[in-house]
């Protein structure tokens, strides 16, 4: 069952990816990690560095997808983009965090992009 999960979140994190060039974003890295964490997305737009974390569902089951982006799944998130903006020597640049969620029902794909969520 895990490994359908992964499944469906590597396929979302593909239609974002797409989504995101269409719309004119530079995309840096897919699935960076360290160990301090995970970034889906890292994207650049203009003079914008944006981390995007992607959730993708099939059902609101359990809450929307960015219900599941958590404290802890943001504390991750905000540590894993402190190192890459080190690594990166990139470390006085203009960074966003944006959430994209993926619906996926009756075989269609539905996309909702948040930017800016508040850490």
């Amino acid at each position: 069952m895990e490994n359908d999960y992964k499944k469906i979140g590597k396929f979302g994190e593909n239609i974002a990816v797409k989504f995101l060039k269409i719309r004119g974003y530079k995309i840096l890295e897919q699935n960076f990690m360290c160990k301090q964490g995970e970034i889906d997305i890292i994207a650049k737009d203009r003079n914008e560095y944006i981390f995007c974390e992607v959730k993708t569902r099939r059902t609101n089951k359990y809450g929307s997808p960015i219900d599941a982006v958590n404290f802890y799944k943001k504390k991750h998130i905000w540590n894993a983009t402190k190192y890459y903006l080190y690594k990166n020597k990139l470390m006085n640049k203009n960074i966003r965090f944006d959430v994209i969620e993926i619906y996926i029902k009756d075989k269609k794909i539905y996309i909702n992009h948040i930017k800016s969520i508040m850490f």
